[in-house]
């Protein structure tokens, strides 16, 4: 028996069997043709080019009626991978050029692009370089002559793989589970295996050369592990702790439709977190009561060219009558010059963090933003929408901004385009310089959110996905908790909105300190809603105040570890 640690993606707890699949193709073949087989083998790409795009809109058109919403986006996403020159293109002319086989020239482009994307500092961009890498492989499979591999399963397992592409997890319908080595929380991977509800444990490392098939394995999606070859205590615990989490999870559903408020009758406003406009029906399921946070880049990446304002505002439309009257926030994109759109060919930057990314690539990039901001106002005619401004730190950043918008909205009224006058715009907190300043910030805005992923990297000077330093990424440091209740604290005195939107959002042991700190507006992944609900009904926002007051006077890591241990512990029992 051994156990192997990850990314949890949530699910609970699962036990089955292991199936280990060949996600990957690890030996690709490589040799050099001779200069007149060139176009013979340019043709053999583009063959196999067609075969895949034929295998994804073949399994496109077949998703089951139960399938996510995500799915198809998904499938979309690595088509597009197909037509992006940066990829075909480039590995025509690794042929034509090096005289290289076809299954060399795809993979070594896969490869050099998948490199230019690790080194993004952004998570959730970084990620997407495994997209081109799962579209290769797929490729090469093509060209080997084998078409998508037989993944079908009958039996119900726990699939065990180094990576997975999204095309071949819808086909793993009996899956219990996903133990995969790569990937992280953002990734494809990440997002399908939520909206599938299915447990999923990511960023393993070895688990597909450690498992076995028919190993017996208990995979925790929420705790991030995966248990090998269990002994029968071990087995019998987990039996237990699955029973548990099945009954806690059907009696978290019986709060779906309670309003979420505090003891003392505070409202507390709980919003979802969204990647993709198909998400947002999800979410009003779940229980959210508005989109806290629409991250729009999904729109933007791996495809050739950016996308028009029609197409936008398709899918911010989507997105606002998926949430049905109930309120949609709306990012405008976090990417810039030195996180730069695979459409527009990334560079390396001497410190991509601290980069012209967010609003200053949308400030020196007016056209690409104006797009985004039309497209944005034109989609409000259908349902309340509010623009969210990402990594604002400067004042005249947010008078060109607002200038901007101004200057869309005239565009739009010269075309007679009907759109939201009233729109709400805001922005995110996420720097300290803003956190330090939110007064300037609510004076020109109509809300603020703070995300507290980057405010905390770039408080604490922590990048969370470097390994050997990410144990040093600490959300209940002090100066990061001073810098949240010092933003709630200007919000409040000027009548203005604060949500929270980052990951403390979903932290239920964080619900009752930022309760404590006056926070009324959580958005998070929708999977965390209702727990964080449960937390929000036994709490007490008028006694956690004075307690959190004191919390926060403590520069002491431990003494506030301490505090805050008392202040969970302080909760009553849940009733339900």
């Amino acid at each position: 028996m051994f156990s192997l640690h990850g990314t949890g993606i949530g699910g609970g707890i699962v036990i089955g069997r292991a199936r280990v699949v060949e996600s990957r193709q690890r030996d690709v073949v490589r040799y050099r043709v001779q200069p007149a087989q060139a176009w013979s083998e340019v043709e053999r790409l583009e063959v196999a080019i067609a075969v895949v795009k034929s295998e994804l809109r073949e399994l496109a058109e077949h998703l089951p009626e139960d399938a996510p919403a995500e799915a198809r986006a998904l499938l979309d996403v690595h088509a597009m991978i197909l037509d992006d020159p940066a990829l075909s293109e480039a590995a025509r002319a690794a042929i034509r050029e090096h005289l290289w086989n076809a299954e060399w020239a795809i993979s070594a482009q896969a490869g050099h692009l998948a490199a230019q994307f690790a080194e993004l500092e952004d998570e959730y961009l970084s990620e997407r370089g495994r997209d081109v890498e799962q579209v290769a492989d797929r490729v090469i499979r093509a060209l080997s002559g084998s078409r998508a591999r037989g993944m079908q399963a009958s039996e119900p397992a726990i699939f065990v793989a180094e990576d997975i592409a999204p095309a071949d997890m819808l086909s793993l319908r009996s899956a219990l589970g996903f133990a995969i080595d790569l990937g992280g929380a953002t990734s494809h991977m990440a997002i399908l295996a939520r909206s599938m509800n299915v447990p999923a444990v990511l960023g393993l490392g070895s688990a597909g050369q450690l498992i076995r098939d028919d190993d017996w394995l208990i995979l925790d999606g929420d705790a991030g592990i995966v248990v090998v070859a269990p002994d029968e205590a071990v087995l019998a615990e987990y039996r237990h702790r699955q029973a548990e989490g099945q009954l806690e999870r059907e009696r978290l559903r019986r709060l779906i439709r309670v309003p979420a408020a505090t003891l003392d009758g505070q409202p507390i406003q709980l919003h979802a977190n969204i990647e993709l406009p198909g998400e947002a029906a999800q979410a009003l399921e779940a229980g959210a009561e508005g989109v806290g946070l629409f991250r729009s880049e999904f729109l933007f990446l791996n495809r050739r060219e950016l996308p028009g304002e029609d197409e936008q505002y398709e899918a911010y439309r989507e997105a606002v009558l998926g949430m049905k009257g109930r309120p949609v926030t709306i990012r405008t994109i976090d990417v810039g010059a030195d996180k730069e759109l695979p459409s527009e060919h990334p560079g390396a930057a001497p410190n991509p963090a601290l980069g012209r990314r967010a609003i200053r690539y949308c400030l020196a990039a007016p056209a690409v933003f104006l797009t985004q901001l039309r497209a944005i106002l034109r989609a409000s005619v259908h349902g309340p929408v509010r623009l969210l401004i990402p990594m604002l730190a400067h004042g005249h950043e947010i008078e060109q901004a607002l200038q901007l918008i101004d200057q869309a909205r005239a565009q739009l009224a010269e075309r007679g385009i009907p759109f939201d006058r009233g729109m709400q715009v805001g922005g995110m907190v996420e720097v300290p310089a803003a956190a330090l300043t939110a007064g300037l910030f609510v004076r020109r805005l109509d809300f603020l959110s703070i995300g507290t992923n980057d405010l905390i990297q770039y408080t604490l000077a922590i990048d969370r996905a470097d390994h050997e330093v990410a144990a040093l990424y600490d959300p209940f440091h002090p100066a990061v908790l001073r810098l949240v209740a010092m933003t709630i604290r200007a919000g409040r005195k000027a009548g203005k909105p604060v949500a929270v939107c980052g990951e403390m959002a979903g932290d239920w042991a964080a619900t009752r300190l930022l309760l404590g700190m006056g926070l009324t507006q959580f958005s998070m992944h929708q999977a965390s809603l209702l727990r964080v609900k449960q937390e929000i009904l036994r709490a007490d926002a008028s006694k956690l105040a004075p307690k959190v007051s004191r919390l926060l006077a403590s520069d002491e890591p431990v003494r506030v570890r301490s505090m805050l241990a008392k202040l969970r512990s302080d909760a009553p029992a849940a009733t339900i």
